[in-house]
């Protein structure tokens, strides 16, 4: 038995975590729970898990998961920062988090936030918007003067946050 602390940092041990349900021993209760184990399973490269808890009716769900392309990126830590709905008894959840990495021993952070969808008592990973990726301790442009997240390709001053 693993006793060690989840990499998700729920703080719990692993094996009470999000081993039991990349072992598929058990099934996220929540959105939140989907999320950090998605996280740990990126961590340990599992992409038959990360496939798995993918929707399938998501556009954006690879055929496969290619982490020679990451290169020597190691996962160390996920903040969540928020989650709107995502509960036992809803339908879909927004989960916002930051993932934090060392890419070639330096560090870096990831700023996503992702939608996740509840079917055939299962939650699943739809997709993510990701708001960022720096440097760890670099300012990022989160304010007004950033691209607006809708895609329009303008500043979000100028579009969606008149």
């Amino acid at each position: 038995m693993d006793n060690s602390s989840c990499l998700c940092g729920s703080g719990l041990n692993s094996a009470n975590c999000c081993q039991r349900f990349i072992a598929h021993k058990d099934h996220p209760t929540t959105a939140e729970a989907l999320m950090r184990s998605r996280f740990t399973a990126y961590a340990q490269k599992n992409e038959a898990y990360l496939l798995a808890t993918w929707d399938d009716a998501s556009t954006k769900k690879p055929k496969f998961i290619d982490f020679s392309k990451e290169g020597d990126v190691v996962w160390t830590q996920l903040d969540i920062i928020q989650c709107k709905k995502g509960a036992i008894n809803d339908k879909k959840g927004l989960i916002e988090f930051k993932a934090h990495y060392t890419l070639d021993g330096e560090p870096y952070v990831m700023h996503e936030i992702s939608r996740f969808v509840f079917k055939n008592g299962r939650w699943f990973y739809m997709d993510g918007l990701v708001k960022s990726v720096s440097r760890a301790n670099q300012q990022v442009n989160e304010g007004k003067n950033k691209t607006c997240p809708c895609g329009s390709g303008k500043k979000y001053k100028r579009c969606c946050g008149k």
